[in-house]
């Protein structure tokens, strides 16, 4: 067994989780030691996955996605971190289940779970709908196990809802303790979560919402900047001010891109619609009312217009510290004079980043990975010491011992 490898199982054991048999939803719904758990998790996944070591710890059973809203790396990623531990994927198409005739969601939950070790969700258009919704699959697949329906309780796994995306947020602040050497040492260290100019509108704020709120529980120095009327939800400002008040981090807003680029050592600039927007958006399209939702496009297509300078250029990432702070995204992000006219990065920008951003979003697989192996087993550590002690390779020639 690699050296690396034994540091990580090592490492593992430390940390406390209870989420066997339990959802995963909100990050701040969970104690900091979990957060911990999966990350090493993750970690130990990764390394093996790199060493060509199996990590197969179901011979059947099968993940669930639902995706209400597009997604590549997010959708891939859950198919992915399925295939690592051995689950087979179900995409969970509601136009072609009996969802479109009205089917309950407590029937729908129940009748997807009777194999189903997990069950993704994305639903993340609407305000006030998304989080509720995993809340109300999430009681129905307890209440299916709690009456003898389901022979296990299948865990609801977040893939990102109106609140929070955690196993993006997640997969970032992975990104950052591999970069930092730890998360120790992210402690003091600042990152701007900052809007930035798109050529569309409408995109969720889940993100920011949840790089604000995870990441002043590690003491960072947290600076949230977006022009005025970019607002996000009250409650996520609110928790990121706790948070940073008992991790001895900060959290500052300001309405100046410069400012809160100015000495920082991670900047995350990406477009995201007003809370109060988005809510206009989902009444108008529940209530069908197209003309309507046709203006108020119009209107904040041209607001957005009036803040074309605030793009992450050259010049911007010139005030961060010794100019070399690391660039993240969560990703498609608007290039300027490549996927867009004017957009939220310019194209020297991106490029320079862009074998770090794809590392970035490699993290998220693992991170799924973790969720579904410490939600399923109640002692994951001991399976993967196992697997890893046995040291089989992926690639289909068992008993053959990886280098």
């Amino acid at each position: 067994m690699k050296k690396e490898l034994q540091e990580l199982l090592a490492a593992v054991a430390a940390f406390k989780s209870e989420l066997h048999d339990r959802d995963f939803l909100l990050t701040w719904d969970h104690p900091l030691e979990e957060i911990k758990a999966v990350l090493s998790i993750a970690g130990v996944l990764e390394e093996m996955y790199h060493s060509d070591m199996s990590t197969r710890v179901f011979e059947s059973g099968i993940a669930v996605s639902l995706f209400r809203d597009k997604s590549t790396r997010t959708r891939f990623s859950f198919a992915s971190a399925a295939s690592l531990l051995g689950l087979s994927l179900v995409d969970l198409e509601e136009g072609k289940s009996q969802i479109a005739h009205g089917e309950t969601v407590r029937e729908t939950a129940n009748m997807i779970s009777f194999l189903a070790e997990v069950i993704g969700i994305r639903d993340d258009m609407f305000p006030g709908r998304g989080h509720e919704y995993m809340l109300e699959v999430a009681r129905a697949v307890e209440d299916g196990h709690r009456e003898g329906v389901l022979p296990q309780r299948t865990c609801v796994i977040n893939l990102q809802c109106d609140r929070d995306h955690p196993t993006q947020t997640l997969a970032d602040l992975k990104h950052l303790e591999k970069t930092f050497g730890s998360l120790e040492s992210l402690r003091g260290r600042r990152i701007a979560m900052t809007w930035a100019y798109s050529p569309s509108y409408g995109k969720p704020l889940s993100v920011p919402q949840g790089i604000i709120s995870l990441m002043t529980r590690f003491g960072m120095d947290v600076v949230l900047a977006h022009p005025q009327g970019y607002d996000l939800r009250a409650e996520n400002i609110e928790t990121a001010r706790r948070f940073a008040e008992e991790s001895g981090g900060s959290f500052t807003v300001v309405n100046d891109m410069r400012e809160a680029f100015r000495g920082a050592d991670i900047v995350y600039p990406k477009s995201w619609a007003p809370h109060e927007v988005m809510q206009r958006r989902s009444d108008l399209l529940r209530a069908g009312r197209t003309a309507e939702l046709d203006e108020l496009e119009r209107e904040c297509l041209a607001e957005n217009a009036r803040h074309r300078d605030w793009e992450c250029t050259e010049e911007m990432m010139k005030l961060t510290r010794d100019g070399r702070a690391l660039y993240m995204h969560c990703l498609p992000a608007d290039i300027t004079g490549v996927s867009c006219e004017a957009g939220e990065v310019a194209a020297s920008v991106f490029d320079r980043y862009r074998v770090p951003l794809y590392h970035q979003a490699e993290h998220k697989l693992y991170v799924i990975a973790a969720l579904i192996m410490l939600t399923r087993f109640a002692d994951p550590v001991e399976i993967l010491k196992d697997l890893a002690g046995r040291a089989h390779l992926r690639r289909g020639r068992l008993g053959t011992r990886a280098g």
